[in-house]
């Protein structure tokens, strides 16, 4: 009984973290929020009278009874604010969620915890850093966060399941659910290989407003924030703007003063909200981390599944080196029409990256 009220707390309308952390400061458990009268209600300090009408006439018992049924048909493990289990870090936070939605194998609490987030609209030059942090990352014991977004978030995601670094997703969703469905495959493997969160119920869809919310999660966990590439508005500059605010490292590789999603990092590094690195050492250094192993960067073959015969050919071609698609189709003895479409679904499958000249290179 005492999950199904822990799971309703957070359905109460108009009751947010802060309140809820409140009221549970005050009663005790969640059992005696909902047991309250008006009167007792009304003695805790700062509570308005709309959300003493809201929690008395609340329907959150009978939703959170429904989402229990959902929580273990999808096999969910549900993290309360005061569970051992819930993150230590992010409970720091003021504003961190009572209760979270977890499903993966990684522990939240990991000795040490790197969110990597940038653009949507990664360049080769962006994925390229990210491809060289995380491979420098798999020997110094970390957990990266991110947030399974295109672009950056989903670079560092493919590229930790490929060095075997444990990798965490935070949606802004139910967890019955991916958003973008295309990172479908990247998310099922994650789950073997750390997991996906949420703040979110299951059945909550991806709406616009969710996602900058959901930032501050991946800010709180960490213990140190890397922006990888940004435009100078968006999601990573919001988190940068987030971990600040918690006291957390924050740091951000540097680009051209032209090139547009290399604007928020230069910004970010000219007005001292983030210290600048140029390259992954950078970062282990002001960290002050020693490296767990002094073995070279080894990746896994962790291709998706469903891959035609002539793509695990053209996969075969880049292993050795980038190669221009007049090149690729020279050698894999394909129509350049069909050889373009191909090369799309590996890259939409997050297998290759294309380059400037029509040149593609595995991630």
């Amino acid at each position: 009984m005492s999950l199904i009220y822990q799971i309703a707390l957070t359905l109460i309308k108009n009751v947010g973290a802060v309140t809820a952390k409140h009221l549970l400061s005050h009663f005790g458990t969640p059992e005696a929020i909902f047991a309250a009268s008006k009167v007792q209600l009304a003695g805790v300090e700062g509570l308005s009278i709309s959300k003493i009408t809201a929690i008395l006439q609340t329907n959150a018992l009978k939703l959170a009874a429904e989402q229990l049924d959902l929580l273990q048909q999808h096999q969910i493990k549900v993290l309360f604010y005061t569970d051992e289990d819930y993150p230590q870090r992010l409970k720091e936070c003021t504003d961190a969620p009572v209760l979270l939605y977890y499903k993966g194998t990684v522990n939240l609490n990991h000795p040490r915890i790197v969110s990597v987030v940038g653009s949507r609209n990664a360049t080769p030059y962006g994925k390229m850093l990210c491809q060289q942090l995380v491979a420098l990352l798999q020997h110094y014991d970390v957990l990266v966060v991110s947030g399974l977004a295109y672009g950056i978030d989903v670079t560092a995601h493919q590229q930790s399941l490929a060095y075997g670094i444990p990798t965490v997703g935070v949606l802004g969703h139910g967890l019955d659910r991916i958003y973008p469905a295309t990172h479908h495959q990247v998310a099922k493997a994650m789950l073997q290989q750390g997991g996906l969160l949420s703040e979110y119920p299951l059945n909550t869809a991806a709406e616009k407003g969710n996602f900058p919310k959901r930032n501050r999660i991946v800010a709180g966990l960490a213990d140190v924030v890397v922006v990888v590439e940004a435009a100078i508005k968006g999601g990573a500059l919001i988190t940068a703007g987030i971990a600040n605010s918690y006291h957390r490292e924050v740091y951000a590789f540097p680009g051209r003063t032209t090139d547009e999603y290399s604007q928020g990092c230069n910004f970010l590094i000219k007005t001292n909200r983030a210290g600048m690195i140029n390259e992954a050492r950078d970062l282990v250094y002001y960290m002050g981390w020693e490296a767990a192993d002094t073995v070279s960067p080894v990746r896994k073959e962790n291709l998706p599944s469903g891959l035609s015969g002539i793509e695990h050919v053209l996969i075969n071609l880049l292993k050795t080196a980038p190669h221009s698609i007049d090149d690729l189709g020279l050698k894999a003895d394909i129509q350049q029409g069909k050889l373009a479409l191909h090369l799309l679904n590996l890259e939409m499958k997050g297998v290759l990256i294309s380059l400037p000249g029509k040149i593609y290179q595995l991630i």
